[in-house]
């Protein structure tokens, strides 16, 4: 085995490592020095200190995931769809029916934008976010973009008591979630730097997964 062999050898080890440590500090007591012990491994692995963008259909478990990792890497956390209802002073739904859907996508354009100055963090990015070409470039400058995934069936669960999923007015059921899904899925795919199935799956263990692909990919 030669030195860079063996290089490569130790940063997945130094990955493994480091996914176990975030199952362990993202599930006790939150632990801040800890934390900025994770953050560090990561970022020495990752290679610089971008942001951690996260994407995906609604119910694929964006804000659950973005919570999760704020304890166990010590990040920031940013919420798109929550800092737009911060700025308008009203909620997604009320903005949809005020002003209109390609409003909104204005104001998803402009919200990423902002990110850039604003430091690492983990960024959990409404659905329909990066449909919008603009908005994944301007996420790639300084984030790695993750695509959380789930089946319709999963996600309906999930969402079937949400009253804030503008989109799914009227169409919440399965056949209607999988075509739309599948509209985004070739656009998802190709803004991913990687893909976490979310489905059966507890929130430590997809976390362990992203942080350790993140790393090593």
């Amino acid at each position: 085995m030669d030195a860079e062999q063996k290089l490569r050898l130790c940063d997945k080890n130094l990955a493994s490592l480091l996914a176990e440590r975030v199952t362990l500090v993202g599930a006790g007591a939150y632990d801040e020095r800890e934390a900025q012990k994770n953050l560090a491994l990561f970022n020495a692995l990752f290679g610089g200190t971008k942001s951690i963008a996260l994407i995906g259909f609604m119910g694929a478990g964006k804000s659950t995931v973005s919570r999760y990792l704020k304890r166990a890497l010590a990040l920031a956390e940013r919420e798109t769809d929550a800092m737009i209802v911060e700025q308008e002073g009203m909620p997604i739904t009320d903005i949809f029916e005020k002003y209109g859907e390609p409003y909104f996508r204005e104001l998803e354009s402009k919200t990423v934008l902002s990110l850039e100055s604003m430091g690492q963090a983990v960024i959990s990015c409404g659905g329909g976010l990066v449909m919008r070409k603009e908005n994944v470039e301007n996420l790639k400058l300084s984030s790695r973009i993750v695509l959380l995934t789930a089946t319709p069936q999963t996600t309906l669960e999930r969402v079937k008591n949400s009253t804030e999923r503008p989109i799914l007015n009227g169409n919440m059921n399965v056949e209607y979630i999988a075509q739309l899904m599948e509209k985004r899925r070739e656009t998802y795919q190709k803004a991913a730097d990687i893909t976490i199935a979310t489905d059966h799956k507890d929130v430590a263990a997809i976390c362990a997964e992203l942080v350790e692909k993140l790393a090593v990919e």
